[in-house]
């Protein structure tokens, strides 16, 4: 009697060990990006009123989608007929930041870095421009303490020694 208790107790032993790793797993396939690096850039969701050199120049929303792994952002100017989109995105492979936008000029932009001392600094890899000009985009977003966010895009025409300002931007949670 004693050899099946203790026989049984080793079975339902077993039997915990190795469901118990599979629990785990499942708790980590229902939230894949709950992880600390998916939150870097958290402080950018919102709807924002944007303003460069003092002046309202357009909105932006960037929301959380597909199960918090994604960011969507929509953006629409008051100074122009522009618009766009963008996903932003933690990737696991590679522990960089993905940042893929496209305009409704047909204008693209492909990003990717990582987020350090409040920023998130990415940078595109060198192309050439519709006019023939080597660019290299570098966009830093800065996690301000007062709650707005700074975008400062700045491209390179050499190759990434020299860059100067293309974009100075605040944002300001909408009310």
């Amino acid at each position: 009697m004693e050899n099946i208790r203790k026989n049984g107790l080793l079975q339902i032993s077993l039997l915990v060990l190795l469901i118990l790793p599979l629990k785990v797993i499942a708790q980590d396939t229902t939230c894949p990006c709950c992880s600390k690096p998916y939150h870097q850039f958290d402080f950018w969701v919102g709807d924002w009123v944007v303003y460069s050199k003092g002046r309202m120049v357009g909105f932006n929303k960037i929301m959380k989608i597909e199960s918090n792994c994604i960011l969507r952002e929509n953006w629409v100017s008051t100074v122009s007929s522009h618009t766009g989109t963008s996903y932003s995105f933690y990737n696991r492979n590679t522990r960089l930041w993905t940042h893929v936008w496209v305009d409704n000029l047909g204008n693209p932009l492909y990003l990717t870095g990582i987020y350090r001392d409040k920023k998130m600094v990415l940078t595109s890899r060198e192309y050439t421009d519709v006019k023939g000009n080597r660019i290299i985009d570098r966009i830093t977003w800065f996690n301000n303490d007062n709650g707005t966010v700074r975008q400062l895009w700045e491209q390179s025409q050499d190759g990434g020694l020299d860059f100067s300002v293309f974009f100075d931007g605040l944002y300001r949670r909408r009310k």
